[in-house]
């Protein structure tokens, strides 16, 4: 915003929880004050495309129903699917999710331009932190920390094949071919 443009104030009248729950995490060194709180919760607002508020817990981003689960949740579904599987349900996950970005974001996950993108996607739904380092890619704090489902993942989401370098977190997993 340049200087010559007046700034627009606006007023948020707050009930006293609301306020005081604020100011908790402003005491406690959670968040350095209102303003910058404010502009973090739009930021997310906007990163994870929240614009279809069904009801607390559950949105709509784009075609896709989204709901927060814990690690534990998915871990515990995982114990019950056999190892040898686990690729084969993170392709049919990633495949599901390359339609999702492609319908709800315009977001064509597979052409390789597009893949830092879909890694900020990614970390804004709390998959992980990915990089892509020249011809491996490296995913720090997975969600799913199962490498072998988190490499079929990448491979239906970004349609490619990957050869898994390592089998916890850090994971580095190496672009054999684009399929």
């Amino acid at each position: 915003m340049s200087r010559d443009q007046p700034v627009k104030r606006t007023t948020i009248i707050l009930d006293e929880d609301e306020r005081e729950y604020i100011d908790s995490l402003i005491r406690e060194g959670r968040e350095p004050g209102i303003k910058p709180l404010i502009s973090k919760m739009l930021d997310v607002y906007r990163s994870m495309t929240i614009y279809d508020w069904k009801y607390p817990g559950e949105y709509y981003c784009g075609i896709s129903r989204v709901a927060f689960v814990n690690v534990e949740l998915i871990n515990i579904i995982l114990q019950h699917i056999p190892e040898k599987e686990w690729r084969k349900v993170g392709q049919e996950a990633g495949e599901a999710t390359r339609v999702s970005m492609a319908a709800s974001l315009d977001l064509q996950t597979a052409e390789r331009e597009n893949w830092a993108e879909v890694f900020k996607r990614l970390r804004v739904q709390g998959f992980g932190d990915f990089y892509l380092r020249d011809k491996y890619i490296i995913v720090k704090t997975p969600f799913v920390n199962k490498a072998e489902v988190l490499v079929g993942f990448l491979e239906g989401l970004l349609d490619i094949q990957l050869d898994a370098k390592t089998s916890s977190p850090p994971l580095i997993f190496e672009l054999v071919l684009d399929v």
